[in-house]
């Protein structure tokens, strides 16, 4: 997930949540499905113990988040408007978490880490 501040965005300007480590306990929670995946995914009970952050900063300000990581937005309560986007980065190819090679992408680093394979 890539998150593109257009503008100015501060805590009362709907700021994104962001649930710290989130991502460890997504990886946690997909294991089990395997290659089929979810269809249907009940997120309110995955990383409620993880603190928040917010996804605050100045115009042009990107952040590049593992893609496995909790996030929502938040109601406005400031007086300007805010500009932001929220690309998805294509992988280049499927994740693999078990390679000859150990040539592990961050990304898949990290998975691994959630599952105890590193």
């Amino acid at each position: 997930m890539t998150l593109f501040l257009f503008s100015d965005v501060g805590e009362d300007d709907a700021s994104t949540r962001i649930r710290i480590g989130s991502h460890m306990d997504v990886a946690r929670y997909l294991e089990p499905a395997g290659e089929n995946g979810c269809s249907h995914m009940m997120l309110e009970n995955v990383a409620g113990h993880r603190p928040q952050a917010l996804a605050t900063g100045k115009a042009g300000t990107v952040y590049i988040c593992h893609p496995f990581l909790i996030h929502a937005a938040q109601k406005h309560r400031g007086t300007t408007p805010r500009f932001m986007a929220q690309p998805s980065i294509g992988l280049a190819e499927p994740y693999r978490l078990e390679r000859p090679d150990k040539a592990y992408s961050p990304v898949e680093t990290a998975i691994r880490h959630a599952l105890g394979k590193e």
